[in-house]
């Protein structure tokens, strides 16, 4: 693949010339190869010589999670013999669906990681411990992997959990930037402080974090990384967003502004419910067409994830667009005694409540078939009082207050890392 990192310092109007440039050939690589969108275009009667401008994708109907699920094979633009890769979505709003990559579409996402490390200020003089798990048909585990060695980091692959083992690699190693899932480093901050580990004086500097909000969308911390922040300052914390649906990512820079989009690899829209573009300052689904892939490109895909997007220059020099922190889920939206609600307002309130050690959230119909909200949450202490605090809280932040029923912590441990996920699993959807 043609690689053109400056594209992304160059004026949003040359970036935008550019980015057309690669849609057309996008677009002719699908009627060429995609079943799925060859009858998409039959259907709707749509020349793709007439798509000239990201403006015009408006005449192409979106992609959805469940177009990927029901016809999952058609969307492979590929012989089975060019097929390198197989990895399998999250999941998370539905049944997994399996994607394929190509030997190109792996280095495309070496390049991508590449891109967003050296977006996040990583350098090869860097040393990076992957505490993500690069097995169990994970993409991100091998794009990290992929794209620290393109930019000539070294790597330690210690994988997700066990935090005696991630401080020995620190002290043996002395990485200097980890991969993490953000509420992982408060358990290796707890066992730090129990085994007397000086953490804000380790080789650790920077983490670049996945999964899980760090920022609120006016980019302040939220109560997770303020969390973090208050533990251990030394320690810098750069967010990254992605999908294995867009086979790319938005990272931050270090003035922390959103996530910037790269340019060569993926075209962003930001929809409402008629999938019309939203204004800059209003909430819309991020809606994606991938460039440059071969195995399974998509074409206005609608992820479901609900952000905020800037286009104003940053102060680092790229005019990419940013992403705002993720505000929920289109799927997981909650509309409780009047009030709309995503589960990350949840999570945040009860991040910040001490006592609370782990928690699930679920949601459920009740015989009103209106939507219920149960927190089942794990501490030391289940009295009626301190669930009235914790009640009182909810209350006082978001309005309204849910269920809440104490378990030993224990079980709640169990009951977000089921055997089959790959990662922590905070909100369950039984509607």
């Amino acid at each position: 693949m043609e690689k053109n990192p400056d594209i992304q310092f160059r004026s949003p109007e040359e970036i935008k010339l550019y980015q057309e440039t690669r849609l057309a050939e996008t677009l002719s690589y699908l009627q060429a190869h995609s079943l799925f969108y060859q009858q998409m275009f039959r259907e709707h009667s749509i020349d793709i010589t007439r798509i000239k401008k990201i403006e015009d994708l408006q005449q192409i109907p979106v992609t959805t999670k469940t177009d990927l699920q029901l016809h999952n094979k058609e969307f492979i633009c590929v012989d089975g013999d060019a097929i390198i890769d197989y990895v399998t979505t999250s999941g998370t709003l539905g049944d997994p669906v399996t994607f394929v990559l190509t030997s190109a579409d792996l280095d495309r996402l070496a390049y991508n990681e590449y891109l967003s490390f050296n977006t996040a200020g990583c350098s090869r003089h860097d040393i990076l411990q992957l505490m993500t798990t690069i097995d169990r048909r994970f993409m991100a585990g091998l794009a990290y992997y992929l794209g620290a060695r393109e930019l000539g980091m070294g790597v330690a692959r210690v994988g997700n959990g066990i935090p005696e083992l991630q401080w020995d690699t620190i002290h043996r190693i002395h990485p200097t930037c980890g991969m993490v899932v953000p509420s992982f480093l408060i358990k290796l901050i707890e066992f730090a402080e129990k085994n007397q580990i000086d953490y804000n004086n380790c080789s650790m500097k920077k983490c670049v974090c996945i999964g899980e909000a760090l920022r609120n969308p006016d980019f302040s911390l939220n109560t997770l990384g303020q969390r973090i922040n208050e533990k251990w300052p030394s320690l810098q914390l750069y967010s990254t967003y992605a999908s294995t649906e867009m086979q790319s990512s938005f990272t931050e820079c270090p003035e922390f502004h959103g996530g910037h989009l790269q340019p060569e690899l993926i075209i962003v829209e930001f929809l409402d419910d008629k999938n019309l573009p939203v204004k800059e300052g209003e909430p819309g689904e991020v809606t994606i067409t991938t460039l440059g892939v071969e195995g399974m490109p998509l074409l206005r895909f609608k992820t479901g994830d609900i952000c905020y997007h800037h286009s104003e220059p940053c102060a680092c020099g790229r005019n990419t667009i940013r992403l705002s922190s993720v505000l929920g889920r289109k799927g997981q939206m909650i509309k409780y005694k009047g009030t709309t609600l995503y589960p990350p307002a949840l999570f945040d309130i009860l991040d910040d409540i001490p006592k609370v050690k782990n928690y699930v959230v679920e949601v459920y119909t009740n015989k009103l078939g209106t939507d219920e909200i149960l927190i089942r949450i794990g501490s030391e202490e289940n009295s009626d009082s301190f669930a009235k605090e914790i009640k009182d809280l909810f209350r006082s932040k978001i309005r309204v207050a849910p269920a809440i029923r104490f378990e030993p912590a224990d079980y709640i441990a169990q009951i977000q890392m089921p055997p089959m996920s790959r990662k922590s699993i905070k909100f369950f959807d039984l509607r």
